[in-house]
């Protein structure tokens, strides 16, 4: 495969305003996140975003900026104008989209997003982490995935749900929010209308399944800390210090 990994960017977040550009040990939050995409070393990273003070900041690290419309619903939507104006020909087959609020994530669990997309069957691929803190189970904020385990550490994703589910014993999966789309995917997805249930359940990754489209898991570890509040931020900054 020949990926390219994009990070969406923008200045509008409720809880923590400006949030790409907070200060985590001298670089901004979202410079953190563009070295942690650098050292996975899976392909060319560019940082997607309608903000010129977000591509002042990564253009001033040394990063690759490609400048978007203000008005896209979500993330993916912002991804896919980047590749398409970035590489019209297709060049890259396969797209990692890394969140722009992950300055702790390891290099090596975007690289396991990409496993996936090995099997040409599958249109995307996503992460999960074993839900091992009782609390989680139930929260509505972490969402779980439902799957078959096809071999250790990999599942074909059946749906995502902020429910406690599958019922009875066994462990719960931690759907983190990385995905890796195989190009003719992304471009599928970004032109369906939003699904019944993705609007239901507040699950972009919904749309997929009810499309048809299949889409598998690779475990890791442990979640990445995403930061979306102040007491986030302070933990951002205690991880890297």
């Amino acid at each position: 495969m020949r990926p390219i990994v994009v990070i969406p960017a923008r200045m509008a977040a409720t809880r923590l305003p400006g949030k790409p550009l907070a200060d985590i040990h001298g670089a901004p939050m979202i410079v953190h996140v563009w070295r942690r995409a650098m050292e996975a070393a899976i392909g060319e990273v560019v940082v997607a975003t309608d903000s010129t003070e977000i591509a002042e900041v990564v253009r001033a690290a040394g990063g690759r900026v490609q400048m978007t419309r203000p008005d896209h619903p979500s993330g993916t939507d912002r991804v896919h104008e980047a590749v398409s104006v970035l590489d019209p020909t297709g060049v890259h087959d396969a797209v990692v989209n890394v969140q722009g609020d992950l300055p702790t994530i390891a290099p090596e669990t975007i690289r396991a997003a990409l496993a996936p997309l090995m099997d040409t069957a599958v249109d995307m691929a996503t992460l999960v982490a074993e839900i091992t803190r009782p609390e989680e189970r139930t929260a509505p904020q972490v969402v779980k995935m439902v799957g078959t385990e096809l071999a250790p550490g990999r599942f074909r994703c059946l749906y995502f749900t902020r429910a406690t589910a599958p019922w009875g014993e066994g462990p719960l999966w931690h759907h983190i929010g990385l995905y890796a789309w195989r190009r003719a995917a992304l471009a599928r997805f970004v032109a369906l209308p939003p699904s019944g249930l993705e609007q239901r359940e507040k699950l972009e990754q919904l749309r997929a399944l009810e499309a048809g489209m299949r889409i598998e898991a690779a475990a890791v570890r442990a979640v990445p800390l995403g930061v979306d509040t102040p007491e986030d931020l302070e933990r951002a900054r205690e991880l890297l210090r």
